[in-house]
């Protein structure tokens, strides 16, 4: 298919037929390209792509890129040019800068800024790498153009940051598994997984879906650009790639699940988020011998991979002995139900908590001489990102516990801020502090699930 004609630049042939000379036309949406891309994809699973830099390149993809880099706000890269700068000064010329560049093949990313962000309540610390914002562009514009091609290939029980999948769908996908009997889980925790993707296993692995040389050159500069090995934490594209880098584990245990099939009942299931994984096998007796097969394969799976199992945090958990595990920040595990009969709950993690209270403690000290509305202002986002993440599990007295201790720390700043001691109980009701100071109140669970939100900062 040719460039100019409206679908998807597709193709067997070699793959210098993108050309350069028709990169400023639009003869198609972008939105558009990448259903068809999607559909292509999904009814070809062998065919590769070619002509793509083509669309790569083009005005309107790099505007909706920058677009999508401006909504999420992100601190600038090691050039410190913000987005303010670049509206100031003409967001038409940057990007126009950038489409050159490409163009005449000239572009060569920034080395990436490194930022390290607290974990585990402070605890530990992550390694953010933060892409200058022209970069950002050019790996949005990429990502849009990749991603409906490798969505066609990823599996059901991969969840990580992919359109139209959430983390409240993968929590509840383990609490539905638990509910069919598949109590024993396989728990492995990947040793620093981003940082050890390797680069020529990833770049085979798009190139069996893309036959562009130039897409495959662009690739390779991004990843270069962050070392000799990994993608970056922080990164547009890094997602998408790893989610792709990861995606034949995840078809060894769709296989695992449809060939120990006995009629509609299954016998394993799993679910993913990046690099988060939990496998899940029925609790009969007959089935033992999955628990050392799935085991095996997955291991054989990631040393393909050279993805390196951290040995001290992997376990096997049987729910029926008392073993719990954690998943996306909630703890699960069986209980007796009021008809004695056992069912899987799954609650915040105490590391969760944990790590609100000591978020909110910090907002309040640096808010200390401020009036109580600015405190609550502070604090309602914190409190309110949180529960809409964990409220869809059994979080009721979780939830009670969070909501007085923080109501007991308004009273205490109020009744500092008079120079007097207690919590002010009969000057304050809890009504007034909910209704007329706007302190966060909405601690409802939430049982059925749409859209749920993402997993907020912090969590």
């Amino acid at each position: 298919m040719a460039v100019e004609q409206r679908g998807p630049a597709v193709g067997n042939d070699s793959d210098n037929k993108e050309g350069t000379g028709d990169m400023t036309k639009t003869p198609i949406s972008v939105q558009d390209l990448r259903r068809s891309l999607y559909v292509k994809a999904k009814a070809e699973p062998t065919w590769r792509f070619w002509g793509l830099y083509v669309h790569v390149c083009k005005m309107e993809t790099l505007q909706e890129a920058y677009q999508m880099a401006k909504s999420n706000d992100g601190a600038p890269g090691i050039d410190g040019v913000t987005f303010e700068a670049i509206e100031e000064s003409g967001v038409e010329g940057f990007l126009k800068q950038i489409q050159d560049e490409l163009v005449r093949e000239t572009y060569l990313p920034m080395r990436v800024r490194k930022k390290e962000i607290p974990k585990d309540g402070g605890t530990k610390v992550r390694v953010l790498s933060i892409p200058a914002i022209r970069d950002r562009v050019v790996q949005g514009a990429l990502k849009l153009i990749l991603e409906p091609i490798f969505e066609a290939d990823f599996q059901s029980g991969s969840y990580g940051y992919r359109p139209q999948r959430t983390a409240h769908e993968a929590v509840l996908r383990v609490n539905t598994a638990i509910w069919e009997e598949k109590t024993r889980i396989i728990d492995l925790d990947l040793r620093a997984y981003f940082d050890n993707v390797q680069h020529y296993l990833l770049l085979e692995k798009v190139a069996r879906r893309v036959q562009d040389s130039k897409v495959m050159r662009l690739l390779n500069l991004i990843l270069k650009s962050t070392g000799k090995k990994g993608v970056p934490q922080g990164g547009v594209i890094s997602p998408l790639l790893s989610n792709l880098y990861l995606n034949e584990v995840d078809k060894m245990l769709e296989k695992a699940i449809a060939t120990t099939r006995g009629g509609k009942y299954t016998y394993v299931q799993y679910a993913r988020f990046a690099d988060d994984m939990v496998i899940l096998i029925d609790s009969h007796p007959r089935n033992d011998w999955l628990m050392w097969a799935v085991d095996k394969r997955l291991r054989e799976e990631l040393a393909k991979l050279r993805v390196a199992i951290n040995e001290d945090k992997s376990r096997t958990i049987d729910l029926r002995k008392g073993g719990s595990f954690a998943f996306l920040g909630f703890e699960y595990r069986l209980v007796l139900s009021r008809n004695r009969k056992w069912r899987p709950q799954f609650v915040p993690k105490m590391k969760k908590r944990t790590a609100l209270f000591a978020r909110l403690r910090e907002a309040f000290r640096h808010q200390v001489s401020q009036p109580v509305g600015k405190v609550v202002e502070k604090i309602n986002p914190i409190l309110r990102g949180w529960v809409n993440y964990f409220r869809i599990g059994h979080s009721s007295r979780c939830f009670t516990l969070v909501r007085r201790w923080v109501e007991m720390k308004i009273r205490r700043h109020m009744m500092r801020a008079r120079l007097r001691k207690g919590q002010g109980w009969k000057r304050w009701s809890s009504e007034w502090l909910y209704r007329v100071l706007g302190l966060y109140n909405d601690y409802r669970l939430r049982r059925a699930l749409a859209k749920a939100a993402p997993i907020p900062a912090g969590v």
